[in-house]
């Protein structure tokens, strides 16, 4: 292991309602949902209908103009419906689960024993290749390239995040085996570990450079920790994957079947038992806020809270998420607020007096404290971005559709999540990783 990677700009949001280290349980729910718009550069084309009947690991859709990436059902049931959105856009497969759990049967395999190209064909089979995304951009890896590297963040930094050493317990072989995989579709793995783990899993695997960082979040940001290790140069691409993610793959080729299970970190001030469920991608949140949530006017969130969505009490857990928080929506207003000491609120620039307590978490909500306003370039952006980059002249080269100042700015280097710190402590209110969205899109477009 190389020398511990010191991040020191960053922001550590100091929240309350961060789940214990024990195991919940909730039934699985009666409807699950994939949504399509969770994968970007996917253009779904539907290979069921309503009313059809599915397995785990059917095929739902698969990408219009890579047919062989396919999307596949987390549960066995019927397709209860499609919902559409403006111009019949796909927004979302809700499925019917039958509780009978049949899966389609993919067939054990030794990856040890297998080829790349064996190996990439039966991730595909399996409905397992979308858990792999490239950067730039963060959409789904391309089978036909082969990357320079795929970097794996082993922990999550961000608020209220899951531990991922708690999480991992009891899936270590499958998680190894998974990684097998992951050397057999790079010549390069890397693997980024907290330099406070006491993890025994990373430390154990063979033939992978471990990279471990100390300091505030975004140091569990994969995309931060590609910048600190191997920057990502023009023509370059590296591929993602979660350590969840890896124990699917892993599960897939010992098992021979496509394993959806995800353990999810229950989270936020709301939540009156905040603990961790052995739960299913996918599923409706509904069992999991039974009789664990506030009253009062809440947001649900799947993810977390910088970088999450919110689906609301009925909503469905994302694909890549493995964290659900409630916070107070914050739709209730204090009247001249702002002239109070604040030893209530939470400040990065120690507007208020809050910031003596050090150790005080806070029960914040969604309410933005103002309207969206103009962007002036203050270097508040920096002090949060740990990143060789100019986040503020980067947003306005984006909002100015500049195609070569995106470039020479550092658009290659980051996602939405990279840019989230900057839309928490941002003055002007304005919707950062939506534009970050925008200009990889343009990007796209212009320069494929």
């Amino acid at each position: 292991m190389s020398e511990v990677i010191k991040i020191k700009k960053g922001l550590n949001i100091p929240l309350e309602g961060k789940a214990e280290m024990v195991f919940g349980q909730a039934q699985l729910p009666g409807l699950f949902a994939i949504k399509p718009v969770d994968f970007h550069g996917l253009t779904p084309k539907m290979v069921v209908a309503e009313g059809d009947s599915v397995k785990i690991g059917s095929v739902l859709f698969h990408d219009k103009y890579h047919p062989e990436i396919k999307v596949v059902s987390p549960v066995s049931g019927r397709v209860k419906t499609i919902n559409r959105g403006e111009r019949r856009r796909i927004l979302e497969v809700v499925l019917e689960n039958d509780n009978k759990d049949e899966s389609l049967d993919f067939g054990k395999s030794d990856p040890a024993t297998m080829d790349r190209e064996a190996i990439v064909g039966k991730l595909l089979e399996g409905g397992a290749w979308p858990y792999l995304r490239q950067r730039p951009y963060d959409i789904l890896a391309n089978p036909s390239d082969t990357p320079k590297a795929i970097f794996v963040s082993g922990f999550d930094s961000s608020p209220l995040a899951p531990d991922y050493d708690f999480v991992l317990t009891g899936q270590e072989e499958a998680f190894k085996v998974g990684v097998e995989v992951l050397k057999k579709l790079a010549a390069v793995v890397h693997i980024g570990i907290s330099a406070e783990s006491a993890s025994k899993v990373y430390n154990s695997l063979q033939g992978v450079t471990l990279n471990s960082f100390t300091g505030p979040h975004p140091a569990g940001n994969v995309g931060v920790q590609i910048h600190h290790v191997s920057p990502i140069n023009k023509g370059e691409k590296v591929w993602v994957i979660n350590p969840q993610e890896i124990v699917s793959i892993g599960n897939l080729f010992v098992q021979g079947k496509h394993d959806f299970s995800r353990v999810i970190a229950v989270t936020g001030s709301e939540v009156l038992k905040p603990l961790y469920l052995r739960y299913r991608l996918g599923a409706s949140v509904v069992e999991i806020l039974k009789d664990n949530i506030g009253e009062g006017s809440l947001r649900v969130i799947s993810g977390n809270v910088l970088t999450g969505t919110n689906i609301g009490t009925d909503g469905y857990l994302g694909f890549y998420h493995s964290q659900l928080c409630v916070i107070p929506e914050g739709d209730d207003y204090e009247f001249l607020g702002w002239a109070s000491l604040g030893f209530g609120k939470f400040s990065v620039s120690r507007s208020f007096f809050s910031w003596i307590c050090k150790n005080k978490k806070y029960r914040l909500n969604a309410n933005l404290h103002g309207s969206e306003r103009a962007i002036v370039v203050s270097g508040q952006f920096e002090k949060v971005v740990p990143m060789d980059i100019l986040p503020e002249q980067l947003i306005k080269a984006i909002l100015a559709e500049d195609i070569d100042k995106m470039e020479q700015l550092g658009l290659y280097e980051i996602v939405e999540e990279d840019i989230a710190l900057c839309e928490f402590v941002d003055t002007s209110k304005m919707e950062l990783q939506a534009i970050v969205r925008d200009g990889i899109n343009l990007m796209m477009k212009e320069l494929g």
